[in-house]
């Protein structure tokens, strides 16, 4: 009996592509270069499944291509607003993603961006690696504490939780969150977390502001300059969910102005093309989507897709269907 033709998009752990080799005829990518439209495309019109990236626009000119084979699109990433998913539905493709398994890599990354942009690490690291350092000062590169103070988190999701629970236990913070609907009453009261009625409410009260909402038309520019201009002055944006939930025009002229004093940023809009004001900020922690680059997590997503696709080419339900 022939294998299913698998297509995969960019480089994946060496570990999983091996998997994939053994179970499948694999289309591997070795170069690790995007692929364009076309290869796209054909690789629609060839293989019975196509394992992209959350960078891999899915569009529907993609997906309805003519004499289209693909049966079903294994994404490696929890996030999955680079596929049209109307169009897989109208089409009948499966789509899948990658949940559960890089809840705490990114909060430790969300994480990491907060205590960063809090105690001006990236401006400090530049300063020595510029060669500008001449020695310790009373008033040099002053930020501001962590412990006790009040984070915000927009989204109250499984890493929003994570997160949540490393800023409250670690760090006394005391946790403030929006979400549209209410989360189980056991993880408020474990955190002593109060819900905002508002998001204009948690953005007034909060020093440190965190997104954790999913991407999409529902949530594009979700922070605008209307709601920076809500934020303390001595307040902090960080972003690990999706770019375009921030308004990039705005939150640079934020941070220019001093509207707010700092942001940590792990995803933007358009990437990997940045906002070039953002290269011309000291105010701001810039770093390319690692949200879950350990070598545990990536593996794992891996794995996750090797499950779906598994349970689909056997003839069941994949656990991880979103479309």
């Amino acid at each position: 009996m022939n294998k299913p033709k698998v297509v995969v998009t960019r480089k994946w752990p060496a570990e999983v592509e091996t998997q994939l080799k053994a179970l499948y005829d694999v289309q591997l990518n070795e170069t690790d270069r995007p692929m364009s439209t076309e290869a796209l495309k054909l690789a629609m019109q060839s293989a019975d499944a196509l394992l992209p990236t959350v960078t891999d626009p899915i569009t529907a000119d993609i997906i309805g291509v003519a004499n289209r084979r693909v049966k079903i699109i294994g994404n490696f990433g929890v996030g999955y607003n680079n596929i049209d998913i109307n169009a897989a539905k109208e089409q009948d493709i499966i789509v899948t993603n990658t949940p559960h398994v890089l809840t705490e890599c990114t909060a430790d990354i969300a994480m990491l961006l907060l205590l960063m942009s809090a105690r001006r690490a990236s401006e400090a690291e530049r300063m020595i690696q510029n060669g500008h350092w001449t020695g310790w000062g009373p008033t040099q590169l002053v930020g501001q504490k962590v412990t006790g103070k009040t984070l915000g988190l927009i989204g109250f999701g499984r890493i929003a939780q994570a997160m949540a629970r490393k800023a409250h236990h670690g760090f006394g913070m005391n946790i403030l969150f929006y979400a549209p609907s209410a989360p189980e009453q056991a993880i408020v009261d474990e955190l002593q977390a109060i819900r905002c009625e508002t998001i204009e409410a948690l953005l007034s009260e909060a020093h440190f502001v965190s997104l954790h909402c999913p991407g999409g038309p529902a949530t594009k520019h979700l922070i605008n300059e209307q709601r920076l201009k809500l934020m303390r002055p001595s307040a902090h944006l960080i972003n690990t969910a999706r770019g375009d939930v921030v308004d990039s025009n705005a939150l640079i002229k934020a941070l220019k102005a001093g509207w707010i004093a700092g942001a940590g940023l792990d995803v933007f809009e358009g990437e990997p093309n940045i906002n070039p004001g953002f290269l011309e900020l000291a105010n701001v922690t810039l770093l390319p989507h690692i949200g879950s680059a350990s070598e545990e997590t990536r593996v794992a997503m891996g794995n996750r897709v090797l499950q779906n696709l598994s349970a689909f080419f056997a003839g069941h339900e994949p656990n991880d269907r979103v479309a």
